[in-house]
C-alpha cells in the first residue's frame, strides 16, 4: 500500500469560503421555514416574480432593435411598427419595475422575520449563558455583534436571490442570445470579459473585506470604550478624568477613522478597475458590430441590439463588489451571531430534570469544592447546612468566598466536586428555574431596569398586580418616597436606578423580593453601602420580612449580623468557626478578632467626628 500523502492545508481564502458556505447552510432553515407555509409561498412566489422580470428585460432590447431598424427604412412603412415597438419597449420597462417592486412587497415578510427569528434565537442564548461568559465579554461587542448580524441578513437576501441569481440566469440567456445572432466570437468575448470582471472583483474586495474586519474591530473598541465611560459616568466625575475619557475614546475613533479613509479609499481602485474591463468589452462588441454593419451582415439595430444587452447585463455587475462584500460582510457577521449561538452553557439542566419543590427551607453545603480559574481554588471541601425558619450569617475577611456561596446557590456555577442541596434536593439535579424560584435575594448594589418604580418591583413575580405591588411597597418602606413623588408609581427611576438613592434602591429591591414571596432569602451585604442611619433603618426591615423564612445573611460588618441565629466564619474557603455571636467571641479566634478591629474603627470613627464637631 503506497504511504499517506497528507493533504495540503487550505488557503486562507478556501477556509472563508468553506466557512461561508457552512454559515448559508445554517441560516438556510431560517429563511425556508417548516413551520410556516406562508412564508414559504411567499419565497415561491418572489422567486416566481424575478424571472417573469427577467424575461421581461431580456426581451426588451428585440423591441428596441426593432424600432430602429423600422426607423432605418422607409419613413411610411415603418411608423406603424416602429411605433408599437416604442410603446412595447415602454410598456416592458414598466412591466419590469412592477414585477421587481411586488417581489419585493411578497419578499419584505420573508427577510424580516428570518432576521428576527434568528435574533430571538442569539437573545434567548444569550440569557443561558454561564455568568462567566457575561463577566468576560464586553456589552458593547456583544449588542454590536447582534446589531450587525440582524441587519445584514435582509440586505445580505436580497443581492443573494435578486441580484447574483437573476444576474447569473441572465448571463445564461445574453450568452444564448449572441450564440444564434453574433456567433460564437462574440459569446467567447463576453464569457471571458465576466470571468475577468469578476476574478477582479473579487480579488480587490477580499483586500477590501480585510481592511473592513479592521474596521469593525475598531468599531466595536470604539463603542465599547464609549459604553464603558457613560455606563461609569460619576467615576469619571468622581476622579475629574473627562480628558482622559476623551482621550481614550479620540484614539479608538482615530484609529477607525483611518481604517475607514483606506477603506472607502479602495472603493475607487475597484471601481476603476471594473470600468477598464467593461469598457474594453463593450468598445470591441460595437466595433465588431459596426463592422458586420459595414459587410451587410449586421443592421443598425444589431449595434443598438449588442449595446443594450451589455449596458443590462454590466449594470448589475458593476455593483458587483459591493454586492460581493455585502454578502461576505453579511457571512462574516451571520458567523459571529452563530459563534454566539454555539457558546457552550456551563451550567445546563439535566435531560428530564424535575422542579424543585420546596417542602422544608433548607440549604446545605456538602463538601463543596469550586474555583472560577483552573488552578485558583476558591471553596475547599465547605459542608455547612442552614435549618429552616432561622437566620444564618456568613461573614470572613474579603477573598474568603463568601459572595461565591450565593452564586454557588443561585446555580450561576456548579461546583467542580461536593453537593449543593435546597430543600435536602441536589440542585444540579433539578431545573436551574426552579432553584431561583425558590430563593429571594438583596444585593449590595441593586441595579434597577430604566423603567418605572411599578415595573421593578413588579419584576420579582410575573404578572403581578397593582394591589401585590401596592403592598410590597409599604412592607419594604418604600410609601414615604412614593407619597413624595409627583408621579408615584410611575415614576421612571433612571438607567440602573441611578435616580435613586442608595437606600430607596435597596427597598426597591426588598419590594421586589416580597413580591417574589421566596421561602429561602439570601442578603449579600445589602447594607455595607449605606450610611450608618440609612443602614439601621434597612436592616429594621429586613429582620422583618425575614420572619418565617430561612434567611442567609453575607456580611462584612459584623455588627448587622450579630442577632443571627447561627454565624459561620470563613477563612480562605473553608469553615474556620461557627457558633453565635456570644460564643465566638468567648471562643477568641478569627470571629473575635474581626470584631474588635472593626469596634476599633467605629470608636475612630466617633472620635474623629466628635472632633470634628466640637471644631
Amino acid at each position: 500500500m503506497p504511504p499517506d500523502i497528507p493533504s495540503p492545508a487550505p488557503s486562507a481564502t478556501a477556509k472563508r469560503d468553506i466557512e461561508s458556505w457552512a454559515t448559508l447552510r445554517r441560516f438556510l432553515p431560517y429563511l425556508w421555514p417548516k413551520d410556516n407555509p406562508g412564508l414559504r409561498t411567499r419565497i415561491v412566489v418572489a422567486m416566481g416574480l424575478v424571472l417573469a422580470a427577467k424575461g421581461v428585460t431580456l426581451a426588451l432590447p428585440f423591441a428596441y432593435k426593432g424600432a430602429v431598424d423600422a426607423m432605418a427604412g422607409s419613413a411610411d412603412a415603418g411608423l406603424t411598427v416602429a411605433l408599437a415597438l416604442v410603446a412595447a419597449y415602454a410598456l416592458g420597462r414598466f412591466t419590469s419595475v412592477a414585477f421587481d417592486n411586488l417581489r419585493n412587497i411578497a419578499f419584505e415578510r420573508v427577510g424580516q422575520m428570518a432576521s428576527l427569528s434568528l435574533a430571538e434565537d442569539v437573545f434567548r442564548r444569550l440569557h443561558r449563558l454561564s455568568l462567566r461568559f457575561h463577566l468576560s465579554r464586553r456589552t458593547g461587542e456583544v449588542t454590536k455583534i447582534i446589531e450587525r448580524g440582524t441587519k445584514s441578513i435582509d440586505q445580505m437576501l436580497y443581492f443573494l436571490l435578486f441580484n447574483i441569481v437573476p444576474t447569473i440566469i441572465e448571463l445564461i440567456a445574453v450568452g444564448i442570445i449572441f450564440y444564434i445572432n453574433f456567433g460564437l466570437t462574440l459569446v467567447a468575448a463576453t464569457a471571458a470579459t465576466v470571468v475577468a470582471y469578476v476574478y477582479v472583483t473579487r480579488w480587490i474586495t477580499e483586500w477590501r473585506t480585510k481592511l473592513r474586519r479592521e474596521m469593525n474591530d475598531l468599531d466595536g473598541e470604539a463603542l465599547h470604550r464609549a459604553v464603558d465611560s457613560l455606563l461609569n459616568y460619576e467615576t469619571v466625575k468622581y476622579f475629574g478624568a473627562e480628558r482622559r475619557e476623551e482621550e481614550r475614546y479620540s484614539r479608538a475613533a482615530r484609529a477607525y477613522a483611518e481604517a475607514a479613509i483606506k477603506s472607502e479609499n479602495s472603493v475607487g481602485l475597484l471601481n476603476m478597475a471594473q470600468s477598464v474591463i467593461t469598457n474594453a468589452l463593450v468598445a470591441g462588441a460595437m466595433a465588431y458590430t459596426v463592422w458586420g454593419w459595414s459587410k451587410g451582415t449586421l443592421t443598425v439595430g444589431d449595434l443598438v441590439l449588442v449595446n443594450t444587452y451589455l449596458i443590462q447585463l454590466f449594470r448589475p455587475l458593476d455593483v458587483l463588489g459591493w454586492v460581493y462584500r455585502t454578502i461576505r460582510q453579511g457571512l462574516v457577521d451571520m458567523a459571529e451571531m452563530f459563534r454566539l449561538i454555539d457558546t457552550d452553557i456551563e451550567v445546563q439542566d439535566r435531560p428530564g430534570a424535575p422542579a424543585l419543590i420546596v417542602r422544608t427551607p433548607t440549604v446545605a453545603f456538602d463538601n463543596v469544592t469550586f474555583g472560577y480559574e483552573p488552578g485558583r481554588t476558591i471553596l475547599h471541601g465547605l459542608s455547612f447546612e442552614v435549618a429552616a425558619g432561622t437566620t444564618t450569617a456568613i461573614v470572613g475577611p474579603s477573598g474568603a468566598g463568601k459572595s461565591t456561596i450565593g452564586r454557588l446557590l443561585f446555580r450561576f456555577y456548579d461546583p467542580q466536586s461536593g453537593r449543593v442541596l435546597v430543600g435536602g434536593e441536589d440542585i444540579a439535579t433539578v431545573t436551574q428555574d426552579s432553584v431561583r424560584a425558590a430563593i429571594g435575594i438583596v444585593p449590595q448594589d441593586t441595579v434597577l431596569f430604566n423603567d418605572t418604580l411599578a415595573y421593578n418591583i413588579a419584576y420579582g413575580a410575573e404578572g403581578a398586580d397593582q394591589a401585590r405591588i401596592e403592598q410590597a411597597a409599604r412592607d419594604a418602606a418604600l410609601t414615604p418616597l412614593i407619597e413624595r413623588l409627583p408621579d408615584r408609581f410611575a415614576t421612571m427611576v433612571g438607567e440602573r436606578g441611578l435616580k435613586l438613592s442608595g437606600g430607596e434602591k435597596q427597598r426597591v429591591a426588598i419590594a421586589r423580593t416580597l413580591v417574589k414571596n421566596p421561602p429561602i432569602l439570601l442578603l449579600d451585604e445589602a447594607t455595607s453601602a449605606l450610611d450608618t442611619r440609612t443602614e439601621q433603618e434597612i436592616l429594621g426591615t429586613l429582620r422583618r420580612i425575614a420572619k418565617g423564612r430561612t434567611t442567609i445573611a453575607i456580611a462584612h460588618r459584623l455588627s448587622t449580623i450579630a442577632d443571627a441565629d447561627r454565624i459561620l466564619v470563613l477563612d480562605h474557603g473553608r469553615l474556620a468557626e461557627s457558633g453565635n455571636h456570644a460564643s465566638l467571641l468567648a471562643h477568641g479566634g478569627l470571629y473575635a478578632e474581626m470584631w474588635a478591629r472593626q469596634a476599633n474603627e467605629r470608636r475612630e470613627e466617633d472620635t474623629d467626628l466628635a472632633a470634628e464637631a466640637a471644631e
